[in-house]
């Protein structure tokens, strides 16, 4: 399966169709090792931080929590 890495594509140039294809993929979470999905969170998760209006619909394959720093 190939997977994206930040450093192969520039964030700006991902479409929401690639997005998309990211997001199923780690749905089905059909990867041949760990890495394989970690590099695929890490791309979503930065597009979260910096295209968020891409990454919004899928921010429940992040499971990010609030902290209280409090």
């Amino acid at each position: 399966m190939a997977t994206l890495s930040i450093s192969q594509r520039d964030l700006s140039t991902l479409t929401v169709e690639d997005v998309a294809d990211l997001a199923t993929r780690l749905e089905r979470d059909d990867y041949t090792n760990a890495f394989e999905s970690l590099d695929d969170w890490h791309l979503l998760r930065a597009l979260a931080f910096q295209r968020p209006e891409l990454a919004e619909p899928y921010l429940y394959l992040l499971d990010l929590e609030g902290y209280d720093e409090a």
